[in-house]
């Protein structure tokens, strides 16, 4: 009898542990779709790269010259009312510069040093980046990475635009649906994918872009949302 009793109970035990596997392994009927929404804005906010190189003989010399140039720009960021905030070095180094060999065997020969240091700036008034980007260049800046637009307020914004998604989703859901005769029921699962963004304009830099105006146009946010609805027969 105790035999028996255990493995009626192990026997229970198992069905028990089984239950969920069981469960995972057949879900409900449903429908899954993917929803999308865009939202368009104006951006608000800029960032530019910028900064200096500067050669010279010894290491020394080329990283000498450079801080002085780069403290140059720093001074005329601060007279152009940017706060310190607002820019912070990117990327900063310093190598040796090669003369190839007359030999063909013969060792690279090094000519001198390079130093470099890039700052990025925020600006955040569009209206002004071309201000900035003279102001840069009037302080001895020789090198211009690039501008990127971006809207500060994105995630408000698609807010907005997340309701919309919802109701793509259920307007696909619905479709299918009825193209194979059955309703839907409650959202099983919802998710939100990527949020899409555009890709940041980039331009290199020459004597006539500093002068050129700046137009930072419209960016257009997208939010996609995956939604999984029940369905049962149709009435």
């Amino acid at each position: 009898m105790r035999m028996t009793g255990s493995r009626t109970a192990l026997s229970l035990a198992l069905a028990l542990l089984a239950g969920p596997a069981l469960a995972q392994d057949n879900p409900p009927p449903m429908i899954s779709v993917t929803g999308e929404a865009t939202v368009s804005a104006v951006p608000d906010v800029a960032e530019i790269e910028s900064g200096v190189s500067t050669d010279a003989k010894t290491a020394r010399e080329a990283s000498d010259a450079n801080n002085a140039a780069m403290g140059n720009i720093i001074l005329a960021l601060k007279g152009a009312g940017v706060p310190p905030k607002d820019y912070q070095t990117s990327r900063l180094s310093l190598q040796p510069q090669y003369a190839s060999s007359s030999s063909r065997n013969g060792p690279n020969v090094i000519t001198g040093y390079r130093a470099s240091n890039r700052v990025t700036i925020r600006v955040r008034d569009v209206n002004g980046v071309a201000t900035i980007i003279d102001t840069l260049v009037k302080a001895g800046a020789n090198e211009m990475g690039g501008i990127g637009f971006a809207v500060s307020n994105a995630s408000a914004l698609l807010d907005q635009a997340r309701p919309k998604a919802i109701a793509d989703a259920r307007r696909k859901a619905e479709i299918y649906a009825k193209a194979a005769g059955v309703t839907l029921g409650d959202p099983i699962r919802i998710g939100e994918g990527n949020l899409a963004h555009p890709v940041p304009m980039m331009r290199r830099a020459s004597a006539e872009f500093a002068a050129a105006p700046v137009a930072p146009g419209e960016e257009t946010l997208r939010v996609t949302v995956a939604v999984s609805w029940a369905i049962k027969p149709a009435r």
